[in-house]
């Protein structure tokens, strides 16, 4: 109930002449002030005039008056300011800790919004307000969608200075570990997080001209030549055997110690999608010196990223999916839908927090550019939101769907979402 106050008070949904406090006054709401999502008073700076004197100050917000005293605010100093106490029900005079009476006003809650509300949480169908949702103005949608896109790329701008930071400020580094995560196709993310984490890069880089040693890196730092994988040693697999022996002198001039093997996941992967392929994958990008952030930088459009990104295998996994069992030959290049992936999960952030990091807002507009350029994702989050008739057209659009299904749907919030309100407020 204190939540649809808290929204019924933000949106002033309230005849005038029915809001008056407990004492019989006039009350007029000149601004509900600013919504406070921390400790302290729920609005603050509000302008009210109360009786005809105007006053300045914060708004507390209880299904009871008697909540004031269940919560403490009596003997709290920050609520000293509030100047008026919103209740669903007055049921008990309150005072400040310096002993001010404080006066009430016991707000109703629309019959309408209650039902509306608790049709939505109760509705089995998902998203609960599909109904109105072709009914939705273009800018309405627009907005929204605007609002959510950068809401997202906010969200995953914390996440990259996290990485920064868990890499000694080395923004390199933090890229290399987000296109790592992304190489996992979110069953293997955690996996290649781990797995990029614990590569020295500036070791590694002394051997950037050398595919198989950048391979028997790569691989042996995977846990691949220990293990379950020890296995391979009876197949007399050439290669693995000398790429193992490799990483053994590379491990040991490096004092590099392997991730836990068990981390990769195989269970119903498809063979191109085995962390050996994208391994190799990610070897020949960094061989090509396209997989950091330097290169992205040098980037302007869409086409370029696509370019640098794009990568193959090296020539023994043109024959193989894991080690020592021959395929048919293939190339294995990555797909472009993956490409795109990597572009929407990797370069876009990590170009917007970059640009935010230096001060560069022609990065920040890149980031949003390569969003609207690029085709919206296909997945059963965007096929859920175009069943109910919402538009998607590009990455951008697709992205802020992923936000608004993941922080605000499946968290039953619809108090914040501007879908919501539609859907909340009453309907003439």
């Amino acid at each position: 109930m204190e939540k649809l106050l808290h929204y019924v008070w933000r949106h002033k949904m309230w005849r005038q002449s029915d809001i008056k406090t407990s004492d019989g006054l006039d009350v007029e709401v000149i601004d509900v002030g600013l919504q406070n999502h921390n400790s302290g008073p729920d609005f603050f700076n509000a302008k009210i005039r109360i009786g005809g004197v105007l006053w300045v100050g914060n708004i507390e917000i209880h299904d009871r008056s008697s909540d004031w005293y269940h919560h403490s605010h009596d003997t709290d100093d920050h609520y000293n300011n509030v100047i008026l106490h919103v209740v669903g029900l007055v049921d008990k005079e309150v005072r400040t800790k310096d002993g001010r009476l404080l006066p009430q006003l016991q707000l109703s809650v629309p019959q309408e919004v209650k039902d509306n509300y608790q049709n939505l949480l109760s509705v089995d169908r998902y998203p609960p307000c599909y109904k109105i949702i072709p009914e939705l103005s273009p800018l309405t949608v627009h907005s929204w969608m605007s609002a959510l896109q950068t809401e997202r790329l906010e969200q995953k701008t914390i996440a990259v200075r996290q990485r920064v930071d868990e890499c000694d400020g080395s923004w390199e580094a933090a890229y290399f570990v987000t296109l790592a995560r992304n190489y996992g196709f979110g069953i293997n993310g955690d996996a290649f997080e781990a797995w990029a984490k614990s590569i020295p890069l500036h070791n590694v880089d002394h051997h950037r001209d050398d595919l198989f040693q950048i391979e028997a890196l790569f691989m042996g730092q995977a846990g691949f030549f220990s293990g379950r994988e020890s296995r391979v040693e009876s197949r007399e697999d050439e290669y693995y055997l000398r790429l193992r022996e490799e990483y053994r002198y590379l491990s040991h001039k490096f004092q590099m110690t392997p991730i836990d093997v068990n981390l990769w996941r195989f269970l119903r992967l498809r063979p191109q999608n085995f962390p050996y392929i994208r391994l190799s994958q990610l070897a020949v990008l960094y061989y090509n010196r396209h997989a950091s952030l330097s290169a992205v930088l040098e980037c302007e459009t869409v086409k370029q990223v696509e370019e640098i990104m794009t990568t193959h295998v090296s020539p023994y996994w043109e024959t193989h999916y894991s080690f020592g069992s021959v395929s048919d030959t293939k190339e294995k290049n990555l797909s472009k839908a993956s490409i795109r992936l990597l572009i929407i999960n990797t370069v876009v952030p990590v170009l917007f927090a970059y640009g935010r990091y230096v001060g560069n807002e022609k990065l920040c507009d890149r980031a949003f550019d390569f969003l609207e350029e690029l085709q919206a994702e296909d997945n059963h989050i965007t096929r859920m939101w175009q069943e109910c008739g919402m538009p998607i057209r590009t990455a951008g659009d697709s992205q802020a769907l992923i936000q608004l299904k993941k922080e605000y749907c499946d968290r039953k919030d619809c108090l914040r979402c501007r879908i919501g309100w539609e859907y909340l407020k009453p309907h003439p």
